[in-house]
């Protein structure tokens, strides 16, 4: 009895050693998951994924609801969602407030200008003009933490129709990330990363996206064919040109893919001209499913796969003509405010250009100017607050001090995690819903909701049984949840549990 028990310890002494030793190397339970696929589908919403279930097959949506953990509604932790901040909290584990990435583009104090969330001059780009990294993303991503997990062994790549999404799924660590170049129909990448393959350039040329593009519009034609059904093939085809051409997903090493298909309407226009457009939609991306399957099954075996699903978390404007319907709206010219705010706060204080800047409903105090005057940052916040309210359709002004040091509130919570104190303004403006704010350089309109848009979350894999569950999770809680069935960390900005239901 006694030389079983200290075989027991030694047993036990082992399991802990081989968590441990290596930061955390993969278990061994998990060697049979070759291969993370983690699809995220831009706009996808749950209820349209209900409404057009009559014209599904059965190996797309049909087989995630039969065989997968459907996790119907997952909740973001915070407002003024864009495609680039809510792919970074998936696979952060955190918010923009931790991760940084406060959307596709906010506005740089230094040079007054607007910088795109994964710009970077110290990278060249292969295939395309435009400098990337992933280096403004502030944290690890799930991906890195599966990086740092098997000594840099496992393979990353990532494939998206647009470079925020693929850079932002990738993170820092990826051996390569591929979107499509908008301006040539290519699929391009960028230094940062170390490989840009040979394959791939003869992928290019005998198979690119451009070879399909639309020629009536030769100017617009790729950028165009970015927000049609026919992306979404256009990623499966170089994911099946990826899993025949490289090791990924080969060997009992776990290994990461992540994917980005759109399910957003065509130019962008709203739900409501694009009701025939979503049934053709959500049907492509049925069957893009079910090929992927198809794919996956072929090329390493789906008993060796952990595929999952998430979404972004909104939706393009379901509608414009409000007031045709008598529901209240306006138009709200953030420029108009910045003047107006700057001549109230020389007559309080004396002259000088208070405001430096304004972008995105935020707007941006001078900070020298301030400092050399001896004023009071956090009096001239609050007094600007006060009066910016007042403005028609403003419902609320959140300021860096409210946000960054006022006591909680379920309401301020939202903005606080959405808010970056190094990339966001001294003042967020919160316009009431229905409200067009309007680009006074470019004349566009966005109008502004704060519906909640239903979005899934699907786990399909052997070692977890179907079930549908209604019951709203936290979007912050799918990083963790993944690492957990991996047997991995968490991304490090990370700080809740993986989910146990």
């Amino acid at each position: 009895a006694v030389t079983t028990q200290k075989g027991m310890r030694k047993e036990l002494l082992a399991t802990i050693l081989v968590l441990t030793i290596g930061g955390w190397q993969v278990h061994e339970a998990s060697a049979q998951t070759r291969l993370v696929v983690s699809l995220t589908i831009d706009q996808l919403c749950s209820d349209y994924i209900d409404a057009y279930s009559p014209y599904y097959g059965s190996q797309g949506f049909k087989r995630l609801m039969r065989e997968g953990k459907v996790y119907k509604r997952i909740q973001f932790s915070f407002d003024a969602k864009d495609r680039a901040s809510a792919i970074a909290a998936l696979n952060t584990g955190t918010t923009p407030s931790v991760n940084g990435i406060i959307g596709n583009e906010w506005l740089d104090r230094e040079t007054g200008r607007p910088r795109n969330c994964v710009d970077d001059i110290a990278f060249m780009g292969n295939n395309t003009i435009e400098n990337t990294s992933a280096n403004l993303l502030l944290t690890s991503t799930l991906s890195d933490e599966l990086k740092i997990a098997t000594n840099n062994q496992a393979l990353v790549y990532a494939i998206a129709p647009f470079r925020d999404a693929a850079v932002l799924s990738a993170g820092h660590t990826a051996n390569g990330a591929f979107w499509i170049n908008p301006e040539t129909g290519k699929w391009c990448s960028t230094t940062y990363y170390k490989e840009f393959p040979w394959w791939l350039n003869d992928f290019n040329l005998k198979q690119g996206p451009d070879r399909r593009a639309n020629d009536n519009d030769r100017v617009n034609r790729y950028r165009h064919l970015l927000t049609t059904p026919a992306i979404n093939d256009e990623v499966n085809r170089l994911t099946e040109e990826l899993l025949a051409q490289s090791d990924i997903g080969r060997d009992d090493t776990t290994d990461f893919l992540a994917l980005t298909y759109y399910a957003g309407t065509y130019q962008h226009q709203p739900l409501q001209k694009a009701e025939q457009e979503l049934q053709t939609i959500y049907t492509n991306i049925d069957q893009c499913i079910g090929n992927l399957f198809d794919t996956l099954e072929r090329k390493v075996g789906m008993n060796h796969v952990l595929f999952y699903i998430t979404s972004t978390g909104f939706t393009d404007p379901i509608y414009n003509g409000l007031s045709a319907y008598n529901i209240p709206t306006g138009e709200f010219y953030l420029n108009r405010c910045a003047t107006l705010l700057n001549m109230f706060l020389m007559a309080t204080y004396g002259e000088g250009d208070y405001v430096e800047y304004y972008y995105d409903q935020q707007i941006f105090l001078n900070h020298k100017l301030i400092e050399n005057k001896g004023l009071d940052m956090a009096e001239i916040q609050q007094k600007a607050s006060e009066f910016l309210v007042q403005f028609s359709g403003v419902n609320e002004v959140y300021s860096a001090n409210r946000l960054l040091l006022a006591s909680y509130t379920e309401r301020t919570e939202r903005y606080r995690n959405g808010y970056h104190r190094k990339r966001s303004g001294d003042l967020v403006i919160e316009v009431l819903p229905g409200w067009h704010v309007v680009n006074e350089l470019t004349h566009e309109k966005k109008v502004v909701s704060k519906t909640v848009t239903p979005t899934p979350f699907i786990i399909l894999h052997p070692d977890f049984k179907a079930i549908t569950i209604t019951t709203p999770i936290v979007a912050e809680c799918i990083a963790p949840t993944i690492a957990n069935a991996i047997h991995i960390r968490a991304p490090n900005g990370c700080s809740l549990l993986p989910l146990t239901e």
